[in-house]
């Protein structure tokens, strides 16, 4: 398939399939005029490196990542190894910051609810404040 039906059938733009075969996430086999085809396989590689950066990571952990996923029957390096366990600790502090943001979240709510009802009409909710030197931006738990 071209590169436009690959966006289309995987949802990642035009500039993000190239950007994607520059470093190396994604091959194509070249036509006598230049034009890039991908193989069938290719969307369902797409859609993966998509959940893959949505989550956080780079070109270059995803990078060593990849051997891993495309054979993982082989052996692979201890640093692969390594980062397939530092990002999977890393995913879920992440989750987990998310869930309290959630909790708390939940706890603003269900307190505008009682405050809409007429039960407290004068109290407001205690919210257990997040520690102000972690903050979650742009998908990554920060310390201040």
């Amino acid at each position: 398939m071209r590169i436009g039906e690959l966006s289309e059938r995987s949802g990642a733009s035009v500039r993000s399939l190239r950007y994607y075969e520059e470093q190396g996430l994604l091959t194509s086999e070249r036509s006598p005029s230049g034009q890039r085809h991908y193989a069938e396989g290719s969307v369902d590689r797409v859609r993966f490196l998509r959940r893959l950066f949505a989550a956080g990571l780079s070109s270059r952990a995803i990078a060593e990542l990849l051997p891993c996923v495309d054979a993982p029957s082989t052996r692979h390096t201890d640093e692969a190894w390594e980062v397939l366990l530092a990002e999977r600790e890393r995913l879920d502090a992440h989750i987990a910051e998310l869930q309290r943001t959630r909790e708390s979240l939940d706890e603003v709510i269900d307190a505008n609810r009682r405050h809409r009802a007429g039960e407290h009409p004068h109290r407001c909710a205690s919210v257990e404040a997040p520690d102000p030197r972690s903050t979650v931006w742009a998908g990554e738990a920060v310390q201040a």
